[in-house]
């Protein structure tokens, strides 16, 4: 599973995982469409990077062949960012998922790691949240990562392993940073205004460190396909409330 190629891998976390993996001896291309801008990975002898769009179903034919894993990070990335614009989130988000998993297998391509989100579990009651739990997606964003993981599924063979994963709130500074994730927004709040707002305080919010996320991509690469084959994993570390996360930062 040496050559990948990662869409969306100049994004939050694509920023981190592209060069880890790099350091990791695996060859990469990054098809991103560099919107945030296109300086955020460097050069490197392995990396290729291609400034393209996940919909151009032509640029996908050309660029997949020679490849061993796709590792799916596209997409608009939150239900604010979402509800912005819910056409355009819907066709980067769910129309062009099928048409790049469809490619993907006909390309040759072994393994199909696709980043779904903890949002699909909605509102639970119980402590523990495991991947044989019921989902209940609540927000359009949310839905259309239960519809690809349904649609992934389909296409699960013995030539063609899919993999799911589930991940918490990511945070941790990226080159390519956000700052409209919890733990990211209060620590900008206590640096530069030296003060921290809490909205509430009691309300739960899973994370995950965006370097333990490259890690579990990598563990993803490298695991016997017996293990991970169409499998679903969460990923996450602690479930805090607010004011915790808040009185740590």
């Amino acid at each position: 599973m040496n050559k990948v190629l990662i869409t969306g891998g100049a994004g939050y976390v694509g920023s981190v995982l592209t060069p880890y993996l790099l350091s990791k001896g695996f060859q990469i291309t990054v098809l991103d469409l560099m919107i945030y801008g296109e300086k955020v990975l460097g050069n490197h002898k392995n990396l290729k990077v291609i400034k393209g769009d996940i919909r151009n179903k032509e640029l996908l034919k050309k660029i997949l062949s020679g490849h061993d894993t796709v590792i799916h990070l596209a997409c608009i990335s939150n239900d604010p960012s979402f509800e912005l614009n819910p056409k355009l989130g819907k066709s980067i988000n769910f129309d062009a998922f099928e048409p790049l998993v469809e490619t993907s297998l006909k390309s040759g391509v072994k393994r199909f790691i696709y980043a779904s989100s903890s949002s699909v579990y909605g509102i639970k009651k119980d402590k523990e949240v495991i991947e044989t739990a019921g989902v209940d997606p609540l927000t359009d964003y949310s839905k259309y990562k239960v519809d690809c993981e349904n649609i992934l599924k389909k296409f699960y063979s013995n030539d063609f392993s899919s993999v799911i994963i589930r991940p918490a709130t990511v945070c941790g500074y990226a080159p390519r940073q956000r700052l409209d994730v919890v733990v990211n927004i209060l620590t900008n709040h206590a640096y530069n205004k030296r003060e921290i707002r809490v909205f509430g305080g009691k309300q739960l919010r899973p994370n995950i460190h965006i370097f333990d996320m490259a890690r579990a991509y990598e563990l993803l690469l490298t695991a016997d396909k017996s293990k991970i084959s169409g499998k679903v994993f969460n990923a996450g570390y602690d479930n805090q409330t607010v004011n915790d996360i808040a009185l740590t930062v």
